[in-house]
């Protein structure tokens, strides 16, 4: 195997070890800052049951991804239903249907500026109180690939080397390629009303949380 997929793969597997603790954490920000009620009506975009396993009290949780992404496989104590559905529209929601509307590192993945505006207004449409993390664009370290100032190279560098790990890891490649990390302010714009969490490691913004508590 080559150097380079090694290195990715040690990352990946350091990632999750750190990111066990730092999602702990997060979540209890999250229950202090939202008020979690007792079978408060959830809808997770892009999620899964394992962050909620964080949560001690049983929620009614709804889980949209695209097909194949679901996560029915990991057990839970909270009430889940899934679907499959674009998060860009879910038109078989009705407006204010949920009591919360959360999102962890999703936004980012959904293509171009005007789907992250899609994105954003299926989050105010759907519940009066949301809460939407995302990374940090200026973090040293790259959440998804351990890239020093991955973001900062050249757009033409950046697909140089996506072409390069096509072949090895095309999944991975192609997720890449859509990824667009948004800075705090283009967060702020498209959740106006919101107030911005800033999670830190080191004294350096990890990560950003758009968040209405109602």
């Amino acid at each position: 195997m080559p150097f380079s997929e090694l290195r990715l793969r040690a990352y990946n597997a350091v990632l999750r070890n750190v990111q066990g603790g730092t999602r702990q954490r997060r979540m209890q920000v999250f229950l202090d800052r939202m008020r979690i009620e007792t079978g408060a009506r959830i809808l997770d975009l892009g999620g899964n049951p394992g962050i909620w396993n964080l949560v001690p009290q049983r929620l009614e949780i709804t889980i949209l991804n695209l097909p194949g992404e679901t996560g029915q496989h990991i057990p839970t104590h909270h009430q889940v239903r899934f679907v499959e559905a674009d998060a860009c529209d879910a038109p078989q929601f009705q407006p204010g249907e949920f009591d919360i509307v959360f999102s962890n590192s999703v936004i980012e993945h959904v293509g171009p500026e005007d789907r992250q505006a899609a994105f954003a207004a299926t989050v105010k449409r759907l519940a009066r109180r949301f809460w939407v993390q995302t990374p940090s664009i200026g973090f040293p370290i790259e959440a998804h690939t351990g890239v020093p100032f991955w973001w900062f190279y050249p757009d033409s560098v950046r697909q140089a080397v996506l072409r390069h790990w096509h072949t090895k890891l095309p999944a991975w490649s192609d997720s890449m390629a859509g990824t667009r990390v948004l800075r705090r302010e283009r967060l702020q714009e498209l959740f106006p009303s919101a107030e911005i969490y800033v999670e830190t490691l080191g004294g350096i913004p990890k990560s950003y949380a758009a968040y209405c508590p109602g």
